[in-house]
Parts: structure tokens; C-alpha cells; sequence
């Protein structure tokens, strides 16, 4: 259910004082200490499955493929998404797993950045598997996964969304 606008304009007001409060400009952040993110890990109901669609359909390579060494029989597979960074997935056979679904502490959307051209690309893929999705702003594409974890393709380059700095 939306919010009113007394309710947004009261969380626009918080979220200001949060900026204020925590946002430094670019000159003044520390460093960072991180290298970027090695892997995010999701679940995947079905390995096959899963390649298929994030190799086959949308054109990660997958990189290894190997027993997940936290719950035997299981699998941990990973997908190369660009400049040394990569999606991986477990599965875990046995476990009575319910459908994806948003909680809190839980994924939102994984956010790909692609080229333009291989926005397009991919565009033409997911119309051609017959997957539904939606466009935002001419430069994100959002669908679900096999699972139904949502996707974003973002034609943005790494450290900028919808024209604005992020990183």
C-alpha cells in the first residue's frame, strides 16, 4: 500500500538528516579498504537450470563448478560478471527452501553493469527466451531470475546511476 504524503515527506526529512549527518563529499571520505566484492551467493533450485539462464541467456561464463564445502552434496557454482567480480550460487539439495521472497537482511535486486551495446544485446536475448521484464529509465532492465530473485542490467557504467556519481 503506498505511503501519504505526510509519511513521505516525513521519511524525505529523516533521510536528509541521515545525508547530513553521515554523507561526506568525495574529498573528505577515508579510503576504502575493500578491493570491491569477491562474490555475492544466491540460492539456485536447480544448477542446470541456473546456467542455462545466467550463461545461456545471459551470457555470464560460467567459471567453476564445485562441492560447497559448508553442506556436503551441494553445490557452489560462479559466474564471471565482469572486472574480476562474480555471482555465485549454492544449492542445498534436502533443505525445504521456499520461493524466493523479499524479507528483511534479504536481497532486493542484483544490479549487473553491461555495456550499452550489450544492453541492447541482452535486451534481444530476454525477448527471444520470453521473459518478461520491465524497463526503467531506458537504461535498466528488471526481470527474475529462475528462482525469482530480481535482476537489474544497468547500462551505467561501475560508479554511476542515472547520471549521478554513486562511487
Amino acid at each position: 500500500m503506498p505511503l501519504d504524503t505526510t509519511a513521505v515527506a516525513t521519511l524525505s526529512a529523516t533521510r536528509d538528516q541521515i545525508r547530513e549527518r553521515h554523507l561526506r563529499p568525495a574529498a573528505e571520505r577515508p579510503k576504502t579498504f575493500g578491493r570491491g566484492i569477491h562474490h555475492t551467493a544466491l540460492i539456485s533450485s536447480d544448477v542446470e537450470k541456473t546456467i542455462e539462464f545466467y550463461q545461456g541467456v545471459l551470457g555470464f561464463p560460467l567459471t567453476e563448478l564445485f562441492e560447497n564445502r559448508d553442506y556436503p552434496g551441494s553445490s557452489h557454482f560462479f559466474f564471471d560478471v565482469g572486472n574480476g567480480n562474480a555471482v555465485a550460487f549454492f544449492d542445498l539439495p534436502g533443505l525445504d527452501l521456499g520461493p524466493y521472497a523479499e524479507v528483511l537482511g534479504g536481497l532486493h535486486h542484483l544490479a549487473l553493469s553491461v555495456t550499452p551495446e550489450r544492453w541492447a544485446e541482452q535486451r534481444a536475448r530476454l525477448d527471444a527466451a520470453g521473459i518478461e521484464y520491465m524497463v526503467e529509465s531506458e537504461n535498466s532492465i528488471y526481470f527474475s531470475d529462475p528462482d525469482g530473485a530480481r535482476v537489474e542490467l544497468i547500462s551505467d557504467p561501475l560508479g554511476v546511476m542515472y547520471g549521478e556519481t554513486i562511487g
